[in-house]
This record gives C-alpha cells, sequence and structure tokens, in this order.
C-alpha cells in the first residue's frame, strides 16, 4: 500500500509546526559519566499529520517518544508544542498537558488496569479534568462505538477482551479527551499481522475524522509505509534520514535505512532471498 499524502494543513494556528524537537538530548546514568540516548535529534509533527520514527532495538526512537510525554529528563534542546516551550513542564502544568498530548503504549495485556472495568478505565481521564460521572459515562459509550466495540461492554474488564479489542480499548481512552498529538508506542507490534491491519485501519480513520496527529514509533517500515505521511530513521540516537514515507520505505538513502529495508520480510520466496542477500551485503557496510 502506498504511503498516504501529508495533509494540507500541516501548521498549527500559531503558524508553527503542532510540535518541534529542536537538537533534543537525553542522558542517562550519573552525571559525571553518562550515557547519552538521544544526540541532537531534531523533528517536526505538523497539524494532521503522522510522522513514522522507525529503527531498530535500542535506536533511540521510544526515548524520543518519552522526552516529548516528560517521561525522561531532556539534557539538552528544546521541546514545544504549538509553539510553547514544553521541556521542562513538571507538575499541574504537565499534567495539564495530557488534554493535548496523549499515548497508545505497545502492550495491549499491560496498559489497561485488569481490576477496573473498562468504563472506568476510560472515564478516569474526564473525571480527573472534572467532568461529572454521568456525562463521563456517556462520552465513553460514544468512544466505544467510535473505535468499533459497542457501548455494552463499558462494565466489563478488561480480561473479557482479546488483545486486538483491549488496543482498541487504548486508543479510545487517549481520544477520550480529544488530544491533539498522539504518542503511539509500537502499538501494533505485539498484535497478529491480521488484527494489525484493522488497528492501523482503525488509526488511519481516526485521524481522517479527528484531525489529530501521531508520531508513529516502530521498527517495521511496512507499518509505517501503510500509516504514515513522513518517516524518520534511527540509529543508535542519531536522526540520519527522513522524509516522504513512500521514499523513506521503499527506496531509502542512508546505509542504515538500507539495511532495514533489506531485513524487512516479503511473501515472495525469491524476492526474500534476495533481500536476505543485501540484507548480508549490507550488514558488512558502515551504517554510519
Amino acid at each position: 500500500m502506498q504511503a498516504p499524502q501529508a495533509p494540507a494543513a500541516s501548521q498549527s494556528a500559531h503558524g508553527e509546526p503542532l510540535l518541534r524537537a529542536e537538537n533534543v538530548v537525553v542522558e542517562y546514568g550519573s552525571k559525571r559519566k553518562p550515557n547519552r540516548a538521544l544526540h541532537e535529534v531534531s523533528l517536526e509533527i505538523g497539524a494532521g499529520e503522522c510522522v513514522g520514527l522507525v529503527g531498530e532495538s535500542g535506536s533511540g526512537k521510544s526515548t524520543l517518544g518519552k522526552a516529548i510525554l516528560g517521561l525522561v529528563p531532556v539534557a539538552g534542546g528544546r521541546i514545544s508544542f504549538d509553539g510553547r516551550d514544553i521541556t521542562h513542564l513538571k507538575g499541574r502544568s504537565r499534567r495539564d498537558l495530557a488534554s493535548d498530548i496523549q499515548v497508545v503504549f505497545q502492550d495491549p495485556y499491560g496498559s489497561l488496569n485488569p481490576m477496573m472495568t473498562i468504563g472506568d478505565i476510560l472515564a478516569e481521564p474526564l473525571s480527573t479534568a472534572g467532568t461529572s460521572r454521568a456525562e463521563a459515562r456517556r462520552i465513553v459509550g460514544e468512544m466505544l462505538e467510535r473505535v468499533n466495540l459497542p457501548a455494552s461492554v463499558i462494565d466489563r474488564y478488561p480480561s473479557e477482551f482479546s488483545g486486538g479489542q483491549r488496543q482498541r480499548i487504548a486508543i479510545a481512552r487517549a481520544l477520550v479527551r480529544k488530544p491533539r498529538l498522539i504518542i503511539c508506542d509500537e502499538p501494533v507490534s505485539a498484535l497478529d499481522l491480521t488484527t494489525q491491519a484493522t488497528v492501523l485501519d482503525l488509526l488511519i480513520e481516526l485521524q481522517r475524522d479527528t484531525g489529530v496527529s501521531y508520531l508513529f514509533v516502530s521498527h517495521d517500515l511496512g507499518v509505517v509505509r501503510r500509516i504514515c505521511h513522513r518517516v524518520a530513521v534511527m540509529y543508535r540516537g542519531n536522526l540520519v534520514e527522513i522524509g516522504d514515507g513512500e521514499q523513506v520505505t521503499r527506496d531509502p538513502q542512508h546505509p542504515y535505512s538500507q539495511r532495514l529495508l533489506a531485513a524487512s520480510p516479503v511473501a515472495d520466496p525469491a524476492l526474500q532471498a534476495q533481500r536476505r542477500a543485501e540484507w548480508l551485503a549490507l550488514r558488512e557496510a558502515p551504517a554510519a
């Protein structure tokens, strides 16, 4: 499937990209011997745009998402949302930002509290924002139907749902406060291929209907090709390539991006054998 075209409205109301990361540095460990996870990474996401962030495990792609969410401290650089500096927001200011920035995590089994009903899970962010119980229940019912689940499941528990259904519930929870940006951290990697396709189609439909932006973190070029307008490639904490989704996922220019493409499985045995030969050749070449 061809990558979707970038939306015409790519700027926020202030004429800025909705999200801008400028030379972001994240370090772990002690100050005396820090381990740098991100090396001055810069990235922009427009309003209504889906930007894919791909790379192998340990490349730094999830770390950038966590930095945007305020889950890891930023040692250098700047992150702005709709023109506002959010790099070091804490406390009430960071909690208030949850109405604009939400997240869908990788594991649909671990991201939902097994002791709470689906209705209570989805109503929790609304209640925190001051919504009445009756109104929250109404909104939750509508949101469940929005992700193709009947409102009648509102009093059931997470254990009663499949992995794909749980991930749709997690998407509903992210959308319930009508955010402008959702960080999707490997949201389909734990699902089988058929369920992956269903969830990706749902995310595409929701973006078309609501105008929400996505930062879509994945290791799978085939997945990001299907949903992302632009794709950025991470390697050892560095952003090594960024461009149109179709171009980067089919004809990448950087050696590491080419290696990722060669590692992607395909159904055709002859093409798969060719891909493996290309991957073996690229493995010996320097990636940066």
